[in-house]
């Protein structure tokens, strides 16, 4: 049964490998799970807002008001699909898609995360095409952004096989020091060399009317 009220949980990318479904409460209890058993080395992180710095069980709770919170502010001028990552029915992640002033902009961004112990098998590379997938082919965006601390070599790894362009660098704080993100762009000339016809997108119309967006033409 589909969700005519809030379609966006009807929303999902699908891959020979992986799905992402728009994360609903119970599938955000399942990413928590994930999140609490471990995504990084304690003594780094690779996220700009340290969230998993969190003892349990706040990290849970203060991971869950940001779920609610992001839901409630979905809006045509400001909008983050959380998409959890799903592998043979077992939740391993999550990736989003985030956009501000998209129907003037045409851009979005994209983040994702993986439990420990599901990296280093090729994940995050298709997590991210199904992304650009939702973003280019899904939503028509013209530009695909996104960034990465300098010594996270995972991220900036799959950002560069994917041909990303370089497009410098800025400081930001990190556990409230400074430190240097690298930054990249895609436009939809380069997704074209990439796109590929085994990943599908569904209940994509619903989702594109509540965000108010065209489809890419």
């Amino acid at each position: 049964m589909g969700h005519p009220v809030w379609p966006l949980f009807d929303l999902e990318v699908r891959t020979p490998v992986l799905t992402l479904r728009y994360v609903d409460d119970e599938l955000a209890v399942e990413l928590l799970r994930v999140a609490a058993a471990g995504i990084h080395d304690p003594a780094a992180t690779p996220f700009g807002v340290p969230w998993t710095d969190l003892p349990s069980p706040e990290l849970e709770r203060s991971a869950m008001r940001f779920y609610w919170d992001t839901r409630a502010a979905t809006s045509p001028e400001s909008f983050r699909l959380l998409m959890a990552v799903i592998v043979d029915g077992v939740v391993i992640g999550a990736a989003d898609v985030f956009a501000t002033h998209f129907p003037q902009l045409h851009q979005f961004e994209t983040g994702s995360w993986l439990g420990r112990e599901f990296q280093g098998r090729g994940f995050g590379k298709e997590m991210r095409r199904a992304c650009l997938t939702l973003g280019f082919d899904g939503l028509g965006a013209e530009l695909a952004l996104t960034s990465a601390w300098h010594d996270n070599p995972a991220s900036l790894g799959v950002t560069r096989s994917l041909g990303y362009t370089p497009t410098g660098s800025r400081r930001a704080l990190r556990r409230a020091v400074p430190d240097v993100q690298l930054t990249f762009s895609m436009d939809r000339d380069h997704f074209a060399t990439l796109r590929r016809s085994d990943i599908t997108l569904h209940g994509l119309d619903p989702a594109r009317e509540l965000l108010g967006v065209s489809p890419a033409g």
